[in-house]
């Protein structure tokens, strides 16, 4: 399957999350506990990739899968950042308002960019860096809201500390965004390998979330596994299948493509949500929106876009000899 494909579904699945998550609550709240929904995503995706894992190691030539402790102890690591990144999240949050924390959410696409240029050593041209800053300015100023609103004067009335929460908050997104296409790029084990290590940490670590919840509550609800599937609907199972299938998208593309690829179809997935959130929820466009969109749609194509086809250079004929500039030169000093 190319690359660009499975970005296009990822973007189609990624847009979709925002509006599953809406539709999935009754009166404006969950009737469910929410933090169980990346616990089963993170099981279904440990069960897809065990079977396809079964099924490659049932092929005449098994898949190749490293054991080694030296290697396999490195992929906890991701899930303790992003365990890291969502305490920062809530933290960020105390001190800025949503507008203006998700505003701010936009550095990770430059810090990814960074990242990824020092700890995974690959060169991006100058033009690439240009479409990644335009990239960063579009999706921003698709979010921004109008002068004419209360919160329009927020965006740079927040402490210092929650400007320096926001931006730690986008490092670590990078870092372990950057860090695990480290991990599946280190060797040439089999994916499903991969995703099975992966997945395994990240459900334990969302199962210890549950119960370190249940003992701040002092077991009130009673202890998560009785609870949890409650309130869960026809909507909601949709929200746990989205987010695993994200998920698995996105360790293809670790594999196979690289961060920015991921980068990108997130990105637009956001823009994507808020043009479909339009018809859906009766939002209403703005002029920032579409500016928005025409920034990113430009970036896109200075970053994938062969470079010959962005600078339009006259083409030397094949007649013409090759001192014709300095001919013209000299005519032009015996005409003066």
């Amino acid at each position: 399957m190319r690359w660009f494909l499975v970005a296009a579904l990822l973007t189609l699945l990624t847009s979709s999350q925002g509006i599953l998550t809406t539709l999935s609550q009754s009166h404006g709240k969950y009737k469910y506990d929410y933090a169980t929904v990346p616990f089963l995503a993170e099981v279904f995706k440990l069960l897809v990739s065990a079977i396809l894992l079964w099924k490659e190691c049932q092929a005449s030539s098994p898949p190749r899968m490293t054991t080694e402790w030296k290697t396999v102890r490195l992929f906890p690591i991701p899930s303790i950042i992003y365990l890291v990144h969502n305490n920062v999240q809530f933290a960020t949050l105390t001190f800025v308002d949503p507008s203006t924390y998700q505003i701010m959410g936009n550095l990770k696409i430059v810090t990814t960019g960074v990242l990824f240029r020092f700890f995974l050593r690959r060169k991006l041209t100058t033009l690439q860096w240009l479409a990644i800053v335009l990239l960063t300015v579009g999706t921003t100023t698709s979010q921004v809201k109008g002068c004419g609103e209360a919160s329009c004067d927020s965006l740079f009335s927040a402490p210092i500390q929650g400007y320096m929460l926001g931006l730690l908050s986008a490092c670590l997104s990078a870092l372990a965004g950057v860090y695990t296409e480290y991990l599946m790029k280190k060797n040439n084990d089999s994916l499903y390998w991969q995703n099975v290590q992966l997945y395994t940490f990240g459900a334990i670590f969302n199962m210890a979330r549950l119960m370190v919840d249940d003992f701040r509550v002092g077991f009130e609800n009673g202890p998560w596994w009785r609870r949890l599937l409650n309130g869960y609907t026809v909507t909601t199972w949709m929200v746990v299948l989205n987010l695993g299938s994200s998920g698995l998208l996105v360790s293809w593309l670790m594999k196979y493509a690289d961060n920015i690829v991921k980068v990108y179809s997130t990105s637009m997935a956001m823009l994507l949500t808020m043009v479909l959130s339009i018809f859906l929820f009766s939002f209403k466009p703005t002029m920032q929106l579409f500016l928005g969109i025409i920034i990113c749609m430009i970036s896109l194509h200075m970053y994938f876009a062969p470079p010959h086809t962005l600078v339009d250079l006259p083409g030397a004929t094949t007649n013409a000899p090759s001192n014709t500039l300095k001919e013209i030169t000299v005519d032009q000093r015996e005409d003066s």
